[in-house]
């Protein structure tokens, strides 16, 4: 059996941190390959990227979630009890919670509502000098998704949720103040929905029985039991949040259209090539860059041994950009997209394999129709300009985003 290959550093999580989404890759290239360990946490941690990787990764013969995501990410990004952490039958169970609450009417519902938001928000900002696109959007996605999901919430409480609900998103691959304030945005977010889920449960809140909000409340594990108060508040978080994050490919889109600008009138007039676009949108900018796992049992995989319990983690980010399934992996070409046939392991931006499944998420197909709504917007029916401001994403961020969050001036809406 070969011995996997390691990477120089003893201990590499200040490496990451100092690299980010390049990290894995760049790694697998100076290494010539697929698979390497390294120490992260102070854990031995072997790392994969690539298509046959992905198909590896999520096989829950070989890997399971249980223990895999560092403790930062389950007090900021994901909460603890949540569907993320589950295995087996329990996740396929939880899964489903989320499958029929993210079917195709769900998706055709909060596309309606954030057209509406849009359309609303366009016609405050004609009036407003520069605009950080990049929070108005967020505040557009966290009402739509709170209408959607039956969650009450007064205009004077928008900013403030939108802002828990970031920073989850945010806080979740920072040090210091970023991950400190989401870790107190992760305690204000339950509290606020544990809260709404306990006076659902005890009748003194009515909402529709179809709302977000009503079946998570009611939801039962496999057992009968209900589910514990917090989990179902962590679960509907893992509605909203990921809803709100939606507005990061969003913004990456928005740079897009502006470093290919003949793309703006493609868009403007094709409705057919939204799709191919907003899907390489979220090919090359892959929200995080990796994600977790342990293996199950011992198992060996193309000559190499994966002892039980070690943490293996996927690149995600490098992944979608593997040179033998991607031509010219770096460059931005919507038109590959045109007549592409799915595949569910060499494009991970949202995990792999069967969502239903496995840990692909059930929301995907939502995050890629805002994304289409916000391009429509974008070239259709608004115009505006763009002052000067550093537009640099910084890989080693994560999320990645603009530390301008996209200013945009000179809001002119367009009628049809």
């Amino acid at each position: 059996m070969t011995d996997i290959p390691r990477d120089e550093h003893l201990e590499s999580s200040l490496t990451l941190l100092g690299e980010g989404y390049p990290f894995i890759r760049d790694r697998c290239l100076r290494l010539h390959s697929n698979v390497f360990q390294t120490r992260l946490l102070m854990q031995n941690t072997i790392c994969l990227s690539g298509e046959e990787a992905a198909r590896l990764f999520y096989d829950e013969r070989y890997l399971q979630r249980e223990k895999a995501m560092p403790r930062m990410l389950k007090k900021t990004l994901i909460g603890e009890g949540g569907v993320q952490g589950l295995d087996g039958e329990a996740h396929r169970h939880r899964k489903r919670m989320f499958m029929q609450l993210l079917d195709a009417a769900a998706v055709e519902e909060v596309v309606k509502l954030t057209e509406q938001g849009w359309r609303r928000a366009i016609g405050e900002w004609k009036t407003q000098s520069d605009i950080e696109l990049m929070s108005e959007v967020q505040t557009v996605l966290t009402d739509s998704v709170c209408r959607w999901a039956g969650v009450p919430l007064p205009l004077a409480e928008l900013a403030e949720r939108r802002d828990q609900l970031v920073a989850l998103i945010d806080g979740a691959g920072g040090v210091g103040a970023r991950h400190w304030a989401a870790r107190k945005a992760r305690r204000e977010a339950e509290a606020w929905l544990q809260q709404l889920i306990e006076q659902v449960r005890a009748g003194e809140l009515k909402v529709d029985s179809t709302k977000a909000l009503m079946v998570v409340a009611h939801h039962r594990n496999l057992d009968g039991s209900p589910l514990d108060s917090r989990v179902a508040a962590v679960e509907l978080l893992n509605l909203l949040r990921p809803t709100v994050a939606v507005s990061y490919f969003i913004i990456y889109g928005a740079l897009e259209l502006l470093a290919h600008p003949q793309w703006r009138e493609r868009l403007r007039n094709e409705d057919a090539m939204l799709e191919p676009f907003a899907q390489e949108v979220r090919r090359i900018h892959a929200f995080f860059p990796f994600t977790a796992a342990r293996v199950r049992e011992g198992f060996d995989w193309q000559g190499y041994h994966f002892p039980a319990g070690t943490r293996v983690m996927l690149d995600l980010w490098g992944t979608n950009r593997e040179a033998s399934r991607w031509s010219e992996p770096d460059a931005f070409q919507p038109e590959r997209f045109e007549n592409w046939q799915d595949n569910a392991f060499s494009f991970v931006t949202q995990g792999g394999g069967d969502p239903a499944e496995g840990h692909r998420c059930p929301g995907e197909r939502l995050a890629i129709e805002l994304l289409k709504v916000a391009l429509r917007v974008l070239t259709r029916e608004m115009e505006y300009a763009v002052p000067a401001q550093d537009l640099r994403i910084d890989l080693s961020r994560m999320p990645a985003k603009p530390q301008s969050g996209l200013l945009i001036s000179d809001v002119k809406p367009l009628t049809a």
